[in-house]
């Protein structure tokens, strides 16, 4: 079943022609008049002191424009950058963090903070002057790994703070929890590391900083996807009035979270460039991607699952510790709301207990990329189930089926109190089991073993609330060629905005949505915006256009009455007509607000939309894999996704997402990592030789299903689609491989879970196998 809106089809993006074609433009192909260039001279040591920087022998080269360091930012009153969030929801203590400095001062945290600014007049020499700033470091001692700074005798990463701890908190009736565990029948016991990823957008970030003399204006474009807040960051750090910037971005080649928040880049591109009197451009190098970015996951758990005889759950405890890397940015938020929110959520658990803390490291920040927090909640939760089933000898289906909250009871409230609004899971779970064809696996797994490989079977089911920033606005209007004007305060970065705004506007007026030109990423264009972050902008976007058109409807309801000599009670709007009931008058939309024109009040509104609740996209993910006992190597031999993302716009964007987040989830589950060497900090999967992306051939063919919902937070009865394939597909392929090894006897595997993994893991099997018995002939293959 797949709710639409509108008798939405499955058509084809409208951007698409310009992409293909090479028109569009993005932010490297801007240009302006004596346009300088900037390079920054980035940390080459995780943690140290600056003894000295000097510039002298830089800033006597050919083209050297200007060379700017902390002292002149602090000279010129520039502020550091803090975090969205600074103390926790829950419980209103605040987090324990010490401000990023725009270029560092006294002390360096993580290999790739930026040091010193140069500014040249071609990027080229910029690039020289950088290779001749001249640093002297004092080092001090590294801490990478989460848990390790927590310790005691770690050492400090920010002066002025007495430990590395962030926070530490917890939530849930923890007596309860502890009672029900200690008088289970059975507790299921897992440690699960959700190890860190650098998120990789295929464009670089990157900023062209403009200062208007005149006015005392900046303007800076950005590939960004949250215009409005770091707008709002950077007038902070500028020590100005949000009045006094202006964010815009070009096309931007995708996010993925990693162009979330705000960097010290921004800031500093438009100081540069009042500095200089010139607009300043500066665009990431790959290594800078991989250094300077900010990060994801890096989260470690610990947790136990008390069941009874029956399997039913009867209590959650997860111990959490997570990576804040070396500056708080938005991690705190992440893992005191978003982590927070769902434990257990699809299921009923009477008890959860969470305790959760965070640290400070010498690694690049840890910002978000899709679905954070809640993939990390899904995983542990999804991973857990499995275990308990291998452990107590439960079947792996029957215990997520027992324990769902089953869609009579909708809606259901989790044992911390967030209430999930709709949702089929165990439907959805079960028309996922019959796509995948689950019956038919012990079939497809005897024919793996006669040739020599070993299949697996793996489940998830994910949750995520989405919504983000809480606020949202548009702006409608109909101009005098017929045309319609659609502003909005998100932006597509790779979503497919500008077909699926149209049709939802098109749809609730009744009108073509090609006639509909959309206005975005320009934070002059309205007063606020959220960003297209948290998969909110359908759902919060999309509920502003649906008050924006009601308001447009009811403007032109009076005028139609007019024309057509009745009251407005008795006008509908149908088919872009407003029709008087009862007779055969009409009056086309288009020429109602032509009246309005001439009128001298257009057809015209804006509305500002505040959720009070969140989206739930949830569904099930089955991957069946094979490992080739030979060489290790894991293959996805079969991939099933079920999902319900309440009413659909447009399916053909929607798989466009979900194909994209379950390439996310395969790398993060079978290649990437990011990986720092403890002693010194230094990244030692810093570029694509020691940092491997999916590709083509890792991706198997898709099943994609739909078991749509409505959602009731919102008036469209949409929900979030864009980040369900990298929460769900991490733990369903790791499940997948456990399962294909569980019938060889493995233990527990780490992700990702590389090729060289697995053949050990089998080279140990074997040799205990041919370390216990007589005859070579009966070696297990």
């Amino acid at each position: 079943m797949l709710p639409t809106m509108f008798g939405a089809a499955p058509t084809q993006r409208v951007e698409d022609d310009a992409f293909v074609r090479g028109e569009a433009n993005y932010l490297d192909d801007l240009t302006f008049p004596e346009m300088a260039f900037a390079v920054f001279v980035r940390s080459t040591e995780a943690h140290a002191a600056l003894a000295n920087i000097e510039t002298a022998d830089a800033a006597s080269l050919p083209g050297v424009i200007g060379i700017f360091t902390s002292a002149d930012a602090e000279a010129d009153g520039l502020k550091p950058l803090r975090p969205t969030l600074e103390a926790n929801p829950h419980t209103g203590e605040r987090f324990n963090f010490a401000p990023q400095p725009l270029l560092a001062t006294g002390y360096v945290r993580y290999v790739g903070e930026p040091i010193a600014l140069i500014v040249a007049e071609t990027l080229s020499q910029a690039m020289d002057a950088a290779e001749h700033v001249e640093i002297a470091y004092e080092y001090r001692d590294a801490v990478c790994d989460a848990r390790r700074a927590i310790a005691a005798d770690a050492p400090v990463v920010s002066s002025g703070m007495s430990s590395n701890v962030c926070f530490d908190f917890a939530l849930g009736d923890h007596d309860a929890v502890e009672q029900a565990l200690a008088g289970a029948f059975a507790v299921a016991e897992l440690d699960v590391t959700n190890h860190r990823i650098i998120t990789n957008p295929m464009e670089p970030r990157g900023i062209i900083g403009v200062f208007d003399t005149d006015t005392s204006r900046f303007t800076a474009h950005v590939s960004s996807q949250k215009l409005h807040t770091i707008r709002d960051s950077v007038a902070n750090a500028l020590g100005v009035s949000v009045d006094h910037v202006r964010f815009t971005a070009p096309e931007v080649g995708g996010n993925f979270g990693a162009k979330n928040f705000v960097y010290p880049e921004y800031a500093l591109m438009l100081w540069s460039a009042r500095k200089v009197g010139r607009p300043v451009k500066w665009m990431a190098t790959r290594s800078e991607v991989f250094l300077a970015d900010h990060q994801a996951r890096d989260h470690h758990a610990s947790a136990k699952l008390a069941l009874d005889e029956t399997g039913r759950f009867l209590a959650l405890k997860i111990e959490s510790v997570a990576n804040v890397g070396a500056y708080l940015v938005s991690t705190g938020g992440v893992q005191s709301g978003q982590y927070a929110h769902l434990p257990g959520a699809v299921y009923d658990i009477p008890a959860i207990g969470l305790h959760i803390k965070g640290a400070i490291t010498n690694t690049a920040p840890v910002g978000v990329t899709r679905g954070p927090g809640f993939a990390e909640a899904v995983n542990v939760m999804e991973r857990l189930i499995d275990a308990a089933a291998r452990q107590f000898n439960f079947d792996r289906a029957d215990l997520r089926r027992k324990n769902m909250f089953r869609s009579s009871r909708m809606p259901v409230r989790n044992a911390f109190g967030q209430i999930v609004d709709s949702g089929h899971f165990v439907e959805t779970f079960d028309i996922a089991l019959d796509e995948a064809d689950v019956a038919g696996f012990p079939d497809r797994r005897r024919q793996s073993l006669e040739a020599n490989r070993l299949r697996g079977l793996g489940y998830a089911y994910h949750i995520k609330g989405t919504g983000g920033d809480p606020a949202e606005n548009v702006e409608i209007s109909f101009e005098p060629d017929r045309s319609v004007i659609l502003k909005t305060g998100t932006h597509s970065t790779g979503q497919g905005h500008a077909t699926t705004f149209p049709q939802i506007v098109g749809g609730l007026l009744g009108i073509d949505p090609e006639g509909i030109r959309l206005m975005q990423a320009d934070t002059d264009l309205l007063p606020l915006g959220g960003g297209s972050a948290s998969s909110r902008s359908t759902y919060m976007a999309g509920s502003a256009m649906w008050h924006a058109c009601q308001s447009v409807i009811a403007q032109g309801r009076s005028i139609a009455a007019d024309m057509l000599d009745v009251v407005p009670d008795q006008i509908d709007l149908t088919d872009g007509l407003f029709v008087a009931k009862g007779t055969n008058k009409t009056a086309a939309i288009y020429d109602v607000a032509a009246q309005a024109h001439a009128r001298g009040a257009p057809l015209k509104a804006y509305a500002a939309w505040t959720r009070e609740a969140m989206t739930f996209p949830n569904g099930a993910h089955v991957v069946e894999v094979e490992l080739d006992r030979q060489t290790g190597e894991v293959s996805i031999v079969r991939y099933t996704a079920v999902d319900d993302y309440g009413h659909v716009v447009n399916p053909t964007v929607i798989e466009g997402q979900i194909h994209g987040a379950i390439a996310q989830g395969i790398g993060q589950a079978l290649i990437e990592r990011t990986i720092y060497d403890e002693e010194t900090g230094q990244l030692l999967s810093g570029s694509f030789m020691d940092y491997a992306m999916p590709r083509a051939d890792d991706m198997p063919p898709f099943v994609l299903g739909f078991h749509g919902t409505a959602c009731t937070t919102n008036p469209l009865g949409v929900k979030g689609s864009g980040e369900a394939g990298a929460i769900a597909a991490y733990p369903a392929i790791h499940n997948a491989v456990q399962d294909a090894l569980s019938t060889v006897g493995s233990a527990e595997i780490d992700a990702p879970i590389t090729p060289e993994k697995i053949w050990h893991i089998l080279q140990d099997i074997d040799g205990a196998e041919s370390r216990n018995t007589d005859d070579i002939s009966c070696v297990k293959f």
